[in-house]
Order: structure tokens, then C-alpha cells, then sequence
């Protein structure tokens, strides 16, 4: 149970931060649209990769130094400009938006945008596969501390997602979207500059 709940608070740490994965999973639980596909692709997501840091294939992100630097200027781009369409929203005010105008973007975007939040954002890569799989190395059963982690995934990104809803009536004002969208494009663009200044 230590290397259960070790696993658990480690992978529950690493992803409590609000990241650009995080912030489109709030959006997506607020406007109550596609959230299943949403929280189960952040959390299969996670659980992929936990398992191959765990499995002990961390050394790959090592061993092909080209991973690196195509990861991480693709994904700065990628935040920048989703970063961009955030202030966009913000600045024209999206006074029509409301929390169920989530109707009109289909669940395949909103699962590719989802995907390309985790897939293209090279911290991941390093909480994920390299983190969690050098610390499961040392653990008493990785099995058990691989298990936890993901667990830890699939909590938080429910949690997330459904929970998002009990803040709906103060998103039902367009002022609170538009401080979203500026607390988002902020977020986007932080992490976007950090990837590329190192």
C-alpha cells in the first residue's frame, strides 16, 4: 500500500498545477461540453505514459536527443497561438457565450485539442516518463506505484472536469469568461516562453 498511495500523491502532485491541459479541461467541465471524452483522454493519456516511465523506457527521451528540441519549440508554437485565441475571446468579449454553447464545437475538436495539449507539451514528457518512472525505479513495487499514478490521473481529471460544474452560476456572467480567457492566454503564454528560454 506505501508504493500504492506513494504513486498516487507523486502523479497527483505533478499534475495539480493549472496547465494548459488543466485549463482546457476546466473550460470544457464549465461549458459542460464533451467532458467524458475530454477527461478520459487527458487521463489515458497519462496513463500511457505512466506506464512507460514505470516500465522503465524513461531513458528513451534521453536517447534521441532530436525528441527534445522538436517537442519543445512545436509545443511553444502550439501554446502561443492557443494562448493568442484565449486574449482573442477575451478581448471581444464573448458576451453571447453561454455555459452550454459548447454544442457547436464537435467532439472530435475538442479530443484533438485535447490531445495536442498533452501530446505536444514536453513537460509530459518529463513529469511522466521521466519523473515518476526514475522514482517507481526505486520503489518497493512499481506495479503497485504505476497504479497509483494513474489512479491519481483518473481522479484528478474527473474531479476536474465534473467538478467544474458547481462553478457555473458564477460563469453564467460574460465578465468571468473573459477572465478566464485572460487567465488562460496568460498561462499559454508563460509556459510557451518558459519551454523556449529554458
Amino acid at each position: 500500500m506505501s508504493s500504492l498511495s506513494a504513486g498516487f500523491l507523486l502523479g497527483l502532485s505533478l499534475i495539480l498545477a493549472i496547465g494548459a491541459q488543466n485549463a482546457f479541461v476546466l473550460r470544457q467541465g464549465l461549458r459542460r461540453a464533451h467532458v467524458l471524452p475530454v477527461v478520459l483522454t487527458c487521463a489515458a493519456s497519462d496513463a500511457i505514459l505512466v506506464t512507460v516511465g514505470v516500465a522503465g523506457f524513461g531513458w528513451l527521451v534521453t536517447a534521441a536527443p532530436w525528441i527534445e528540441p522538436v517537442f519543445t519549440f512545436g509545443g511553444a508554437a502550439f501554446l502561443a497561438v492557443y494562448g493568442a485565441m484565449a486574449f482573442r475571446n477575451a478581448w471581444r468579449g464573448m458576451a453571447a457565450m453561454t455555459l452550454s454553447d459548447g454544442s457547436r464545437e464537435t467532439r472530435r475538436s475538442a479530443v484533438l485539442t485535447c490531445l495536442a495539449l498533452t501530446w505536444l507539451n514536453p513537460h509530459v514528457y518529463l513529469d511522466t516518463v521521466v519523473l515518476l518512472g526514475s522514482v517507481a525505479s526505486g520503489a518497493d513495487d512499481r506495479l503497485l506505484f504505476g497504479v497509483g499514478a494513474v489512479a491519481a490521473s483518473f481522479a484528478f481529471f474527473f474531479a476536474l472536469g465534473y467538478g467544474a460544474r458547481a462553478l457555473a452560476p458564477l460563469f453564467a456572467r460574460p465578465v468571468a469568461w473573459r477572465t478566464l480567457d485572460i487567465g488562460v492566454g496568460i498561462v499559454m503564454w508563460a509556459i510557451a516562453l518558459r519551454l523556449v528560454t529554458g
